[in-house]
């Protein structure tokens, strides 16, 4: 007797879901390596900025820090939906 409501993956589904889980998980972790280090780069830059300037260039200062965090949860955003796609998960947009 087959149990039909058991979900598997094999034969040619199943290594699907490894090759794209693999694929997803590496683009996914490479995204967020670029993505903290333009984020991390972009704070440093930010800060030097306004230490260097002072009070005259601190909205300068903070304007290229808040770019970069912004950059920075972008990715990290692209790169939890491409983990999620490699698998295979459904996502809900809000």
């Amino acid at each position: 007797m087959t149990d039909n409501n058991k979900k598997t993956t094999s034969g040619v589904t199943g290594a699907g879901k490894a090759v794209t889980s693999t694929v997803g998980n590496t683009v996914g972790g490479l995204a967020n390596t670029v993505g903290g280090v333009v984020g991390a780069a972009s704070r440093g830059l930010g800060e030097t900025v306004t230490g260097a300037t002072g009070g005259l260039g601190r909205p300068l200062g903070e304007g290229v820090a808040n770019i970069g965090t912004g950059v920075e949860r972008g990715a990290a955003d692209v790169a939890k939906g491409v983990k999620d796609a490699g698998e295979w998960k459904k996502t809900d947009p809000k």
